[in-house]
């Protein structure tokens, strides 16, 4: 049996949770990893696009709805943080090489990404390129704190 103040490993699931008094703990890690040469704008796109995938395919990161205090209802949000972290061309795809061996949960968006304008054109851009040829603006992973810390390795936290 599962005391409110622990997690299963692999879960996702906050420790601490129980106790207001008790920092929450993740057991794992949401990450966005961004090329340093976008602009403030490509930036602010990519991620977002980045982290919608995630939650498709990792549910247990999807908190709870939300409402005010007036029971207007909001839609629920990722449970934990995501960091993001920038990183040159060569950090971004030596990570993507990491993620895809650790088999981590993850989204890509590519530089051919922003000459299109809509999913089925965003799929095939992606789909044309091998997966060491993608140039690479921004990547997303999903998992362990330590296997995503790794695949990270050489990336700065983003200013």
């Amino acid at each position: 049996m599962r005391n409110d103040d622990e997690t299963e490993a692999g879960t996702g699931i906050e420790t601490g949770a129980g106790d207001e008094n008790v920092p929450v703990r993740f057991d794992t890690k949401i990450a966005v990893l961004l090329r340093e040469d976008l602009e403030s704008w490509q930036r602010l796109n990519v991620t977002a696009f980045l982290v919608s995938g995630l939650g498709t395919v990792s549910p247990e990161v999807i908190g709870e709805p939300y409402s005010d205090a007036d029971d207007t209802a909001y839609l629920p949000m990722f449970r934990q943080p995501v960091l993001v972290f920038e990183g040159t061309k060569e950090i971004l795809t030596a990570a993507h090489g990491r993620a895809l061996s650790r088999s981590l949960p993850r989204a890509v968006f590519t530089s051919d990404l922003f000459s299109t304008g809509n999913d089925r054109d965003n799929r095939a851009a992606v789909r044309a390129v091998g997966k060491d040829q993608l140039d690479l603006v921004g990547m997303a992973v999903h998992g362990p704190r330590n296997a995503v810390d790794k695949v990270l390795k050489g990336a700065r936290m983003h200013p």
